[in-house]
């Protein structure tokens, strides 16, 4: 039986992971039969995967995606025009972001761009990466907010931090010049961190260079 102390003790550590497979293997009679570099190994690996995933609530919390989706639930039956191995390789270990690169998803309305962002950066979380999810509009209310109480320098630097950025309906509507030399600077700053942009629905003008995911609609 354990101790009270020591369960109290690997609490006050918040090694609860611990805890937990420590009771685990208190019940378990055929764990008394594995050395004690055994049920060690079993309590840190336990212990570790606790703090991941706790590790990775908190990032998907800040993370404010604006669809519960995954890039495992993404639907590629239907001719939408997705190209699998696109969305395959940027999910590869979320390379795009440790890269530094920026990605747009276009197409017409309805067609899952929200999804495919939400899904791009539920995946970056998952390979370790932080995310916020913004509506243009909302980041303009930010900016005037912040703009209006003095915390600019902070809530830009905030975002500076942040490893990808996601903008929904970016450029929907248009910018005031406050508003433009700000998002200069989220750009500049980001200069090596990643960018999702959804633009809005109308097409690039020809010879535009970017990086694209052709539309495509998502399974609900």
């Amino acid at each position: 039986m354990l101790s009270q102390p020591l369960m109290d003790k690997l609490a006050a550590m918040r090694m609860q992971g611990m805890l937990e497979a420590l009771k685990t293997q208190e019940q378990n009679p055929a764990v008394h039969e594995l050395s004690f570099l055994e049920r060690l190994s079993l309590l840190v690996d336990q212990q570790w995967t606790w703090r991941e995933n706790q590790a990775l609530a908190r990032r998907l919390k800040a993370a404010k995606l604006r669809h519960p989706a995954c890039v495992e639930d993404i639907d590629y039956r239907a001719t939408r025009g997705l190209d699998k191995n696109v969305v395959r390789a940027l999910a590869q270990d979320s390379a795009w972001a440790r890269n530094h690169k920026n990605i747009f998803v276009i197409g017409p309305t309805g067609v899952g761009k929200s999804f495919i962002a939400s899904a791009l950066a539920q995946k970056a979380c998952r390979d370790g990466y932080s995310a916020l999810y913004l509506r243009a509009s909302a980041l303009q209310r930010e900016l005037a907010l912040a703009r209006a109480d003095g915390s600019l320098p902070y809530f830009l630097a905030r975002l500076s931090r942040v490893d990808v950025l996601v903008v929904d309906d970016w450029a929907m509507a248009p910018w005031t010049e406050p508003e433009r030399r700000e998002i200069w600077e989220i750009c500049e700053d980001r200069y090596q961190a990643a960018l999702l942009s959804l633009p809005p629905n109308y097409p690039f003008p020809a010879g535009t260079n970017r990086s694209a995911i052709p539309p495509s609609r998502m399974a609900s």
